[in-house]
């Protein structure tokens, strides 16, 4: 009687731990596949040059050694608009003499539009142009949504990724920020 109890429990405890492994594998799943085919602690896609609203162009090549936020974004995009003061005032301005440069890449928009959108939006970064969506299809599939930000650190891999505007998501992006901000560089010695 007490080994078919003890076979019963070690049956039971197997199932709950499988059916545990199973759900935060599921999980786990959900949160990382979010339309990316980056992950964090890859190498940024370097080979691609951003033509800002202003005409200037830049590349990641250009920006390395700093940290590179960019911003996926685009003037439809209602999450957006909720997000970019929030980007303005806790990255943009907190940030933007301690290295670190804010981009937001407009998803497939004409260069009027994209100006408008910058107006109204009230906001100091700039914006940059992607047509075809050709920059966002380095970072995540191209039929995946935008409102999206990509943090890359001072050696160009990239460092935190999110999706949506998630008030806690948006912390703890922050905190990825601060913490990159107050990384020692490495001497080049």
């Amino acid at each position: 009687m007490k080994n078919k109890r003890l076979l019963i429990t070690c049956a039971l405890l197997l199932t709950a731990f499988f059916a545990g492994a199973q759900t935060v594998q599921s999980q786990s799943s959900a949160d990382t596949d979010r339309g990316y085919i980056v992950k964090t602690g890859d190498q940024a896609p370097a080979d691609f040059e951003l033509q800002l609203t202003d005409g200037t162009k830049t590349s990641l090549k250009q920006l390395a050694g700093k940290i590179v936020i960019l911003q996926f974004t685009a003037s439809w995009c209602s999450v957006c608009r909720e997000e970019m003061p929030h980007l303005e005032k806790e990255v943009w301005q907190a940030y933007k003499d301690k290295g670190v440069v804010l981009i937001g890449v407009d998803r497939d928009e004409p260069l009027q539009k994209v100006e408008a959108f910058h107006k109204a939006m009230n906001i100091s970064y700039p914006l940059a142009l992607d047509p075809g969506a050709d920059i966002f299809g380095r970072f995540a599939n191209k039929k995946s949504g935008v409102t999206r930000n990509v943090v890359i650190d001072r050696d160009g891999r990239i460092a935190y990724l999110t999706r949506l505007y998630d008030p806690q998501e948006f912390s703890s992006m922050l905190k990825a920020i601060d913490g990159l901000v107050n990384k020692p560089i490495a001497s080049l010695n």
